[in-house]
């Protein structure tokens, strides 16, 4: 019969769930336009490009 070697500690068994609960950043890329980076598949913020193309007009300082 199957019988646990010892009793696992919370400090070692929280030690071993802790990467599970990392917070990943969603994918990053850079913009083809301005090099700035933003979220995958969304309008540029700096520059308002998206997939080449002008989608909001920006004023330029």
């Amino acid at each position: 019969m199957a019988v646990p070697k010892g009793k696992v500690s919370k400090a070692r068994r929280d030690k071993r769930r802790s990467n599970v609960w990392k917070i990943n950043i969603p994918g990053m890329v850079k913009c083809s336009h301005c090099g700035e980076y933003n979220l995958a598949h969304r309008v540029c913020k700096s520059c308002g490009y998206y997939n080449g193309k002008a989608v909001v007009e920006k004023e330029e300082a």
